[in-house]
């Protein structure tokens, strides 16, 4: 049997066993193989040391300033909807959707030659109701491109060296209309420009669009230092083939400057709609509770420095931009798609314990700490020091310290690639980095973290309706 064949069987059994394994006991099992297989790669260059990385730039703290101020004011409830207070009702639109078994690599091959494949032995979610059956469902297992599923190809927006935000096409009305949309795990409502003025992106025309329905409910949404504000509306949006007919947006008239600075148009929040702004579901929501998709689960990936190859799979798994299995985490709140987080690593020595509630969010940059958490973290890093200079809750530490960092999320470690650590010198002739893990103090809860595109570059995810969070190796890092 060649290696190549070897390491799909295992990733195929690994993807379909009924219970995920632990990073470190899957990777030692699959090196067992004796293949050098792409996984084994992948592990070792995601902990590659700062010392491989030769070309480092400088730091501009203005995306990251600009970030922190919005993270602030993003998360501002988010003490109150962790503990139950102010939520919408849940409707829990997973019901009667099989569990979800990622396909391997070695399965999604088949599917796309026309080859049986092996049956997935999906059965209906425990929470699901009794009166519906999974044969409902369209298409199992959720191929990428498969029936009942649809993919977004995301841009990467790079402001020097910084991976800014990612985004893509949405269409909107009877007759669609493109617009760029920011994808954002970390919210929960839809919004685009209508009949917007001042505004310098591309709006929505619902002149088009004859089923176009305006309320005379006001929705206003802020973001730090700028904010959106307009009215409630309804039409049909979609991404490719996933459409819903009757969509709740807030139809924003006013945008203030700085969003107004940036390329998309408007943004997809896709963390539950229990924080909804708009006390309405949220797009994803609607596709589940309308049986649209093959599987209750939405899928990212990430690219790192790369414009083109970022994608979201809505109702599937994308095998080819995973290298190795998928390890779930659970869902603590389904609010934001919030995790435990027990503390980090540095070259493998662990922080005091932390018990955060991490907040998975695709609309975030870097990742966000509480004081004295990111305070204990940097005191693993021999020289590092508070970069006031930046304002509070930056760091810098020596750019030729050989780290590798990991966070530590519901008992497991996670490596974040140091290129990601790494936000540039703080100046041409200095031997000091900034690192990408920031403090947050007054105002912000004192047991959450915010884990965003830094960490999740790394990590191929996948949301999972039913109340997990899973991480599979990126193809970023073979």
């Amino acid at each position: 049997m060649s290696s190549l064949l070897c390491a799909q069987l295992c990733l195929l059994a690994l993807g379909h066993s009924a219970h995920a394994w632990p990073l470190r006991e899957a990777f030692d099992s699959f090196l067992a193989t004796g293949s050098h297989s792409r996984w084994s790669r992948a592990h070792k260059n995601v902990t590659a040391s700062v010392s491989n990385i030769t070309d480092v730039s400088l730091f501009n703290p203005a995306d990251a300033s600009k970030e922190v101020k919005s993270v602030m004011a993003k998360y501002a409830n988010a003490a109150k909807f962790l503990s139950g207070i102010g939520l919408n009702p849940d409707s829990h639109p997973e019901r009667g959707y099989p569990k979800f078994n990622p396909p391997s690599l070695f399965t999604a091959t088949l599917a796309a030659e026309g080859l049986p494949q092996p049956s997935t032995n999906a059965t209906a979610d425990s929470r699901g109701d009794p009166s519906e059956s999974a044969t409902d469902i369209i298409g199992v297992p959720p191929f990428a491109a498969g029936p009942g599923t649809a993919q977004m190809p995301l841009t990467d927006y790079i402001s020097g060296s910084l991976d800014v935000l990612y985004y893509g096409p949405m269409n909107f009305g009877a007759k669609p209309m493109a617009l760029q949309i920011d994808v954002d795990t970390g919210s929960a409502d839809l919004w685009v420009p209508v009949d917007c003025k001042g505004c310098q992106n591309t709006g929505y025309d619902t002149s088009t669009s004859p089923t176009y329905a305006a309320s005379k409910q006001k929705c206003k949404i802020t973001y730090g230092t700028g904010q959106v504000s307009g009215t409630l509306s309804v039409d049909s949006v979609a991404v490719g083939p996933a459409m819903v007919p009757k969509q709740t947006f807030c139809a924003v008239h006013k945008v203030s400057d700085d969003l107004d600075e940036e390329p998309n148009s408007g943004l997809l929040g896709l963390a539950f709609g229990s924080i909804a702004q708009s006390g309405k579901p949220t797009f994803f929501e609607n596709l589940l509770a309308e049986k649209k998709l093959a599987a209750s689960v939405f899928s990212v990936h990430l690219t790192r420095g790369k414009e083109r190859g970022s994608e979201v799979c809505f109702g599937c798994y994308d095998a080819t931009k995973a290298m190795g299995p998928v390890t779930w985490n659970p869902v603590i709140s389904r609010t934001y798609w919030s995790i435990a987080m027990d503390g980090l690593s540095v070259n493998g020595t662990d922080s005091p314990a932390a018990n955060l509630t991490a907040a998975v969010d695709t609309g975030t940059s870097l990742i966000y700490l509480p004081d004295n958490v990111a305070s204990d973290f940097y005191g693993l890093i021999p020289g590092s020091a508070s970069a006031v200079q930046y304002g509070a809750g930056f760091y810098t530490y020596p750019c030729d310290t050989t780290l590798s960092v990991s966070l530590i999320l519901s008992g497991q470690p996670y490596a974040i690639h140091p290129a990601d650590f790494n936000l540039g010198k703080t100046d041409e002739d200095s031997q000091d980095c900034v690192g990408g893990i920031l403090a947050l103090g007054d105002g912000f809860p004192p047991d959450l973290a915010i884990v965003g595109d830094e960490f999740l570059k790394s990590w191929y995810s996948v949301f999972d309706y039913s109340g997990r969070v899973g991480f599979a190796p990126s193809i970023n890092n073979r």
